[in-house]
């Protein structure tokens, strides 16, 4: 799979995934109180977001044909900042 998530995406993904698995660790520590359905879509979605956007590939946005990398045309060799052969 291509990466397929970088910018504003990529930012969002950084900022809201941890903050969800702080929220979690948070009411495992006893610090807040929340229903269990809740810290478990919590944990699942916070995990996602964090390692869709440190690895940059996402297969929600594979599915749906978005890529937020770049130009529409551009590979990964391209994004990298190398010249393709």
């Amino acid at each position: 799979m291509q990466k397929n998530v970088g910018g504003f995406d990529r930012t969002v993904r950084l900022v809201i995934g941890p903050v969800l698995l702080v929220v979690v660790l948070a009411w495992l520590l006893g610090a807040i109180a929340l229903d269990l359905w809740l810290v478990v879509v919590a944990l699942l979605v916070g995990a996602i977001l964090t390692v869709t956007g440190l690895t940059q590939k996402c297969p929600a946005n594979s599915v749906l044909g978005t890529n937020t990398l770049g130009e529409v045309g551009e590979t990964e060799d391209e994004s990298a900042g190398e010249t393709p052969r």
